[in-house]
């Protein structure tokens, strides 16, 4: 008796699997494995779901308008040129989905985000990773890897997990290298957490070509993460395209009223980004004081390695994860002497440097 069969590769595909969210025996965790905001959202983001939650029997707005109208009102971009989306996957999926096909090829660098193979392989496409230079984007190594079945070049910038990124002289000379044909995707997930001068999310550039399109989050620093909204900038055709694939009500209006509420709410931003810029120097300090490799991040985490210390990561994540203290394991990106840590509370900051100096002088 015969079964539905799926797709040649679909079985080959090895799932996506977020941070842990809670240790044995229901013990309190001070969860730092996702790069949630340890600030939470803006209450005023709080407030516009509790005010829409009586009309949850309505359908939401299929056009996110009010929403896109306020990011462009507050980034200062084109309304008719952004689309929102179930979280900033959505919008990868979409753009691998309507771009590549079978025999196609995805570039992007070896420690990208791991959505961007497993929705490559989904549509039965070929994923490329290309060599990086000291845990950093080589836009030489990049170029090199384009063939001519190469449709989409994605590039996190800021890189999860690394925290690296380039310069936006980078970006331009990237862009400069490829082909028209060749779709670049800048993922700027983490790009409010950046106030180098030499930084750039990209938008500057979508507004230039027809190949580049940015995509963005309310997951990080906006606090939103459990309600999946993200949204992407795209020239008007590739916007088009994407709206024709798209579900009809692909965002749900709890998320829509959050985000407006929390894009106008600039000030929590604010504050969320102080906490971050207070701690990443002094955690960097810390680890490295203990003798750990910490690569400089730009983002609201950090990359601890602990190759050379005498312990390995998985030791130090089943150490940390009996004392309630949740980290990522990121050798599925790679990586397998570190583990990823999100810039937390004050207190979960304290107790994870405590805990990996007790770990490593046991």
């Amino acid at each position: 008796m015969s079964t539905p069969v799926p797709q040649p590769g679909i079985l080959n595909i090895n799932p996506y699997v977020g941070g842990k969210a809670s240790a044995e025996g229901g013990r309190k965790v001070a969860k730092l494995s996702a790069n949630e905001s340890p600030l939470g959202p803006s209450p005023k983001a709080i407030e516009a779901v509790e005010k829409t939650v009586q009309d949850m029997h309505r359908y939401p707005d299929g056009g996110a308008e009010d929403l896109t109208a306020a990011i462009a009102e507050v980034h200062g971009l084109e309304a008719d040129r952004i689309i929102c989306g179930n979280g900033s996957d959505e919008i990868i999926s979409l753009l691998i989905s309507a771009y590549v096909g079978v025999g196609d090829e995805v570039l992007y660098p070896e420690h990208g985000f791991l959505m961007y193979p497993i929705s490559t392989h989904a549509a039965g496409g070929t994923p490329v990773a290309a060599a990086e230079t000291n845990r950093t984007t080589d836009v030489n190594t990049l170029l090199a890897a384009v063939t001519e079945r190469t449709k989409i070049l994605f590039l996190a910038n800021p890189n999860n997990p690394t925290g690296t990124y380039l310069p936006f002289s980078e970006i331009e000379r990237l862009r400069a290298g490829l082909r028209d044909d060749v779709l670049l995707v800048l993922d700027a997930a983490y790009a409010e957490y950046v106030m180098r001068d030499d930084y750039r999310s990209g938008a500057e550039l979508v507004e230039s070509h027809d190949n580049v399109v940015m995509t963005r989050t309310f997951s990080k620093i906006y606090g939103l993460s459990a309600l999946r909204i993200g949204w992407g900038y795209c020239p008007p055709e590739i916007a088009d395209v994407l709206h024709r694939i798209r579900g009809p009500f692909n965002t749900n209006a709890l998320a829509q009223v959050a985000a407006v509420a929390a894009v106008r709410d600039q000030d929590h931003v604010d504050k969320a980004r102080a906490h971050n810029d207070k701690w990443l120097p002094i955690l960097t300090q810390g680890f490295r004081g203990m003798g750990l490799e910490i690569t400089p991040s730009v983002g609201n985490f950090l990359l601890i390695d602990f190759a050379g210390s005498g312990k390995t990561a998985a030791e130090a994540e089943k150490y940390l994860t009996g004392l309630g203290l949740l980290l990522r394991a990121v050798a599925g990106y790679g990586l397998p002497s570190c583990l990823r840590m999100s810039i937390g509370t004050d207190d979960e900051n304290h107790a994870v440097l405590d805990a990996l100096r007790a770990f490593l002088d046991k």
